[in-house]
């Protein structure tokens, strides 16, 4: 399963979450004694702060080193571990265009449009008997299209409206899933025609994603992208 985690997701929540909680008592700790003078359990309680996130982003970096790669080819899924793994995306489609639309809503494009179609997937086989059919609002998501020289490209704007006017975009990416549903999503990126091997990436947009032990959003961490 390719995924945008290399460490169980909820290891990496806790570890998290775990780690905050401690930096805050001992912030406290600090805060208190140094109302109170106590100097000597100042500095003992910034040193084990600072021996936290030494230890913390030490565990991330090593996670991230340890991470590799991946391109996926037409059709192939990543899944997205937002504590349990049940989203599955995938590139289904991408057509090639100067031009989108007719008439005074057409947008040209300034290199040439690719118009990728995008399934968002909700895994039934991922959820325990008891969850039940309720519905999983998606996280927010960032997508970015880069090429083999590392130059990104976000959505056009551009071309995308013009894509919408015509009914084109299908399902947002936002749109909530029960158990087993799937929708498309047709997506528009500006490319120059000196663009080679592009892929597209999808990730999180949350910033606490940045910070999470084994999430391809901390520093240095491999990612996983569609090929186009």
């Amino acid at each position: 399963m390719n995924t945008n985690v290399n460490l169980a997701a909820p290891l990496g929540v806790l570890g998290f979450l775990g780690a905050c909680f401690v930096l805050l008592v001992l912030g406290l700790s600090a805060l208190h004694a140094l109302v109170v003078r106590r100097f000597g359990r100042v500095r003992v309680a910034l040193a084990a702060m600072a021996c936290v996130l030494v230890a913390y982003f030490g565990l991330t970096l090593v996670f991230s080193l340890a991470s590799a790669g991946r391109v996926l080819a037409r059709g192939e899924e990543k899944y997205f571990c937002e504590i349990d793994c049940h989203l599955a995306y995938s590139v289904v489609g991408v057509s090639r265009a100067k031009t989108i639309g007719e008439g005074p809503g057409a947008a040209q494009a300034g290199g040439e449009f690719y118009v990728v179609t995008v399934r968002t997937r909700f895994d039934e086989t991922t959820i325990s008997t008891h969850r039940g059919d309720g519905l999983l609002h998606p996280n927010p998501r960032s997508l970015t299209v880069y090429d083999e020289q590392g130059r990104s490209y976000p959505i056009s704007d551009e071309g995308q409206r013009a894509l919408a006017s015509s009914g084109g975009t299908g399902t947002p990416l936002d749109t909530p899933l029960r158990p087993g549903e799937a929708y498309t999503t047709r997506l528009v990126f500006d490319l120059p025609a000196d663009a080679r091997e592009p892929a597209l990436l999808i990730n999180e947009s949350d910033l606490p994603t940045r910070f999470i032990i084994g999430h391809e959003n901390s520093l240095l961490h491999k990612k996983t992208e569609f090929r186009l």
